[in-house]
């Protein structure tokens, strides 16, 4: 895994240079950059000083004298079509649709008509492709950052002199850790977007065993404070990384327009599409209208397609999305037969133990409609069935438990 330390700011080139200081292979790097951007930069890296402290710095420099401004339809384009390993063209077309989602919101136009200026432009597109090559050649999945530093004042871009944080900046960290942490700017479009897509958590150095760190600077050198992104390579000792934790969203938004009998479709429809788990709590808004917090768990990389699908299924005009840890029993499925029909058992389990054993209750209610038996009477058959088969409390796991079971179009059963 990598912890970035981003309290300085962040910025595409500071979190490449960590990566190559990291031992990221930078020849490697450059033919991956190459696949998109074919003869139009090359990248140098160099050791500089950041107020005293050695860092790395990547330029990226130009080949060409034409740089034209790009559209998030042309970058997707090119990095689908450019051969780049599967991990690499994923990462890269995560960040620039989060970059074209917070752009689009922020100008008032369509996803598939913004037009990137800096964001687009060839370095950044190197920056980006580039941090993303040396994340898959170093092998990191996981990621951590600290509180990302945002900066204050004023920029200066295309569309003319900008408050800090600008507002591709605001969209970006919209749920996430942030302080201002100095004047100017310090994080970039480009360097919030790749944390905030690769971050699957926020918090100082976790229990690591270090592989290897690195340091990589921006392009100011600010008196007394070093203008660095710092990089922790490492393994999780086993007791800090049970297999069953994983980092996911939380996606929320309030809703106090719509007719409550729609909200049974919509919660079975995030969940085909994907979500780990969807619910409902009764809220009271303002001027006392009773409303209801749609809530819905689900992995990061699911977040763009969960939040597009609350804004089409529901009436609200934004989506929360706030960074969860989530801890998790193992668990498997095996049948048990009760009057004779087979019915699935979902076993949750810890070192070797069954914790709970539970009957799959639509299973449950469908069996007693077709034997005509109240729903309980089933259930306690079943739930007597599991026991009798060894699924309680404290016995040892069945062999040959099924990982998942599916109960939705595609949907793996949580």
């Amino acid at each position: 895994m990598a912890w970035f330390d981003v309290t300085a700011g962040v910025a595409g080139d500071m979190l490449l240079g960590s990566l190559v200081d990291a031992g990221a292979d930078l020849d490697e790097v450059q033919r991956l950059v190459d696949l998109v951007l074919p003869e139009t930069v090359r990248l140098e890296a160099k050791d500089v000083l950041r107020a005293g402290l050695r860092a790395v710095k990547v330029e990226v420099l130009s080949m060409v004298q034409d740089h034209p401004h790009r559209r998030w339809p042309e970058i997707r384009a090119r990095i689908e079509s450019a051969g780049l390993p599967e991990p690499v063209a994923d990462r890269a077309s995560a960040v620039f649709r989060r970059l074209a989602e917070v752009e689009a919101s922020a100008h008032g136009v369509p996803v598939e008509d913004v037009e990137f200026h800096e964001v687009g432009s060839w370095d950044s597109v190197a920056d980006v492709v580039g941090t993303c090559a040396a994340l898959h050649l170093l092998d990191v999945e996981d990621v951590v950052a600290t509180r990302i530093a945002l900066g204050s004042g004023t920029v200066r871009t295309v569309h003319g002199l900008l408050p800090v944080p600008v507002p591709a900046v605001l969209g970006l960290v919209d749920g996430w850790q942030v302080e201002a942490g100095g004047d100017s700017e310090l994080a970039t479009p480009t360097g919030a977007a790749l944390v905030t897509t690769f971050a699957t958590a926020q918090g100082p150095l976790p229990a690591l065993d270090v592989v290897t760190s690195g340091v990589g600077a921006g392009t100011r050198d600010p008196v007394g404070r070093p203008n660095v992104v710092r990089v922790v390579l490492g393994t999780r000792p086993a007791a800090e990384a049970p297999a069953a934790s994983r980092s996911m969203v939380v996606l929320e938004a309030n809703v106090d327009d719509m007719d409550p009998r729609v909200w049974p479709t919509v919660l079975t429809a995030l969940m085909d599409a994907g979500a780990a788990d969807a619910w409902l709590t009764p809220i009271l808004m303002k001027k006392g209208r009773p409303a209801h917090t749609l809530s819905v768990l689900g992995g990061p990389d699911q977040a763009p397609g969960l939040r597009d699908q609350i804004l089409r299924l529901t009436s609200t005009i934004g989506v929360r999305q706030t960074v969860v840890e989530r801890w998790a029993l193992d668990r498997g499925w095996t049948d048990v037969s009760v009057h004779g029909h087979t019915l699935p058992v979902k076993v949750a389990h810890r070192d070797g133990q069954v914790v709970h054993a539970t009957p799959e209750f639509e299973d449950v209610a469908g069996l007693a409609d077709e034997l005509a038996q109240p729903v309980r009477v089933v259930l306690s058959s079943a739930v007597a069935a599991a026991e009798l088969a060894g699924l309680a409390a404290g016995g040892d796991v069945p062999a040959g438990l099924r990982p998942t079971r599916t109960s939705g179009p595609g949907r793996p059963e949580s």
